[in-house]
């Protein structure tokens, strides 16, 4: 089980599923609404480290965060 956390404005709190690579999160992702605005836009984390690539193997506690753009000044 992995742990999906959304930062900045998405504000959702935190949640655990199951996923085998960062397709089956965007897969899951996809899903829901109100996130699916989101998705091409997002840049992603994995334990904190920035990835790229969908096919990127999650190993169970892997956290993935959800990083928004923002601005700021």
């Amino acid at each position: 089980m992995v742990r999906i956390e959304f930062l900045g404005p998405i504000a959702k709190a935190s949640i655990h599923i199951e996923a085998n690579s960062l397709r089956d999160v965007a897969l899951y992702l996809q899903e829901d609404s109100e996130l699916s605005v989101w998705l091409d836009k997002l840049a992603i984390a994995v334990n904190d480290t920035m990835v790229c690539d969908l096919d990127y193997v999650l190993k169970d506690g892997d956290k993935i965060s959800l990083l928004p753009p923002v601005c700021g000044g």
